[in-house]
Formats: C-alpha cells, structure tokens, sequence
C-alpha cells in the first residue's frame, strides 16, 4: 500500500515537471517567433536589412518630415489605412515600444502629410522621443 502511495507520488511529481517544461519550451518558443516578427517588420519598415541583434536596439528618429505644398487630400481607401497606421502606432507606444511607435508616426506622416492624424500623430511622436530620451 505504502509503495502504490509514494508511486503515485512519484507520478505526480513527473506529470508536475513535464507540464512546466513543456510550458517554459513554449513559451521560449513563442518569445523567439516575436523577436523574429519584431526584427523583419523593424527591417522591412527601415528599409534595410536588419538583424536580431540590432532589432533591440531602439533608434531614434531624427525629424518628422514636414507636410508638402503639393499633398492633395486623401481618397477614402486611404483614410482606412491611415487610421490603421495610427492605431498601430498608438498601440505600439501603449504596449511599452517608444521606438516602433516612432517609426510608424513617422510613416504615416511622411505617407499622408495632409492627413487628419497629422496633428495627433505629431504630438503623439513628440511624447514618445521625450520618453525614448529619458529612458
């Protein structure tokens, strides 16, 4: 009796153990597949080809460009994307990524300079470079 107990035991413990290893290889996992997402979108937003190395790093954006005199006002398609890049951006800079939040004000100014967002998304930028600075 006391051996079927303590195999039981025994049991449990390897069951215990085998969950939280199967849970940490997971989630290792998962942690690797977002770095990787994280460095070809930082990549393929920079226009280079960047690294994982490098994809950590933040850089800091060194102007936001100004509005041209030629931009005409956008179709409706475009206020679809326009509102997707602003929120992406905004959730960016909610989720803790002063740096990406930057990058994609930054496009979303230079694509739609005579954009609704353009006010919002410049100040929203400027918040964010004091934050990237001071951290």
């Amino acid at each position: 009796m006391k051996g079927l107990f303590w195999l039981l035991v025994f049991g449990f413990v390897l069951t215990a153990a085998g969950i939280v290893w199967y849970v940490l290889r997971k989630f290792k996992e998962r942690q690797l597949a977002e770095e990787a997402r994280v460095a070809s979108f930082l990549a393929a937003t920079a226009g280079t080809a960047g690294t994982a190395a490098t994809a950590g790093k933040p850089r800091l954006v060194e102007a936001l460009p100004a509005p041209s005199p030629e931009a005409v006002a956008p179709a409706g398609n475009d206020l679809a994307q326009q509102k997707l890049l602003f929120e992406a951006a905004h959730k960016a800079g909610d989720a803790g990524e002063p740096a990406l939040a930057i990058q994609l004000y930054a496009r979303l100014l230079a694509r739609y300079p005579a954009s609704a967002f353009v006010p919002q998304a410049r100040a929203a930028a400027e918040a964010l470079k004091k934050k990237l600075v001071k951290a």
